[in-house]
């Protein structure tokens, strides 16, 4: 009984007769932690696990890297969707030209922002762009193509 009172770290002076008995049928208040640090550590909201200098980096490095993959793909789409583009506007330039020529200075504009919120925002409304431009684009050429069937009948 000593032995198991010891690993508790509770005073044997401190203990009576009555403290023993009565502890048998009911929990001892002592059963927790052994010191107040262990106190704070069960019951106190544990910071996140800090990361050192190279692990931070490298998680930023993927992150710039998963927005820099979209923003590419952004691109590539918007050169893509370009190519339909093939009629002259006012001056005489292909309007596929002056889209590609748009988009680069958009691009370039906001090469050297690192707001996650801002870089967010600027992907979603670019490929909202490119979706409702290509859109308006179908939707066109369904209308001439109907257009053409209807007069040609």
């Amino acid at each position: 009984m000593t032995t198991s009172l010891q690993k508790w770290r509770i005073p044997l002076r401190l203990i009576k007769r009555y403290d023993i008995v009565f502890s048998c049928s009911r929990r001892l208040l002592h059963e927790g932690p052994d010191t107040i640090e262990e106190l704070l550590d069960r019951h106190i909201v544990k910071k996140e696990k800090h990361l050192d200098d190279e692990e931070e980096e490298l998680l930023n490095r993927r992150r710039l890297t998963s927005t820099r993959r979209e923003a590419l793909g952004l691109y590539r789409d918007i050169i893509r969707a370009t190519r339909f583009f093939m009629w002259p506007d006012s001056r005489g330039v292909l309007w596929r030209d002056v889209l590609r020529e748009n988009a680069r200075k958009e691009f370039e504009e906001a090469r050297l922002e690192t707001d996650p919120e801002i870089i967010t925002r600027l992907l979603i409304g670019g490929h909202d762009a490119v979706q409702s431009a290509i859109d308006k684009l179908a939707e066109k050429q369904r209308q001439q193509i109907q257009k053409e069937r209807g007069g040609g009948d």
